[in-house]
């Protein structure tokens, strides 16, 4: 487990819905993985890479509602760069299970 973090920590880590409207493949990141663009409503589409290959087909994708850190600074990946960070449930042998919402939302709600 983490160490602990204050309420205030948490607040500064903004999280929103978003939904992908692009996936497709990206040979150059060191480990398989899709490009991804989201939209997050208001705040307009970011991209990100993810490491979803073991469990999604990039065309089952388009259309998921997900969840995402928006407010990280931009990391280059390879020859991409990232601009938000998809949240998903990790498996000990590295397999990414999406986290949605139970229910379709507006794109760009903030997750509390």
């Amino acid at each position: 487990m983490a160490d602990p973090i204050t309420w205030s920590d948490f607040e500064k880590v903004d999280i929103r819905t978003g939904t992908i409207v692009a996936a497709e493949p990206f040979p150059q990141a060191r480990k398989p993985a899709y490009k991804l663009t989201i939209d997050f409503g208001e705040l307009g589409t970011k991209r990100t890479s993810a490491q979803l290959t073991k469990l999604y087909d990039a065309s089952e994708l388009i259309g998921k509602q997900v969840v995402a850190v928006v407010n990280f600074p931009p990391k280059q990946i390879a020859t991409f760069m990232s601009e938000c960070l998809i949240l998903g449930a990790v498996a000990g042998d590295g397999t990414v299970t999406l986290l949605q919402t139970e229910r379709s939302t507006e794109n760009g709600l903030r997750v509390a």
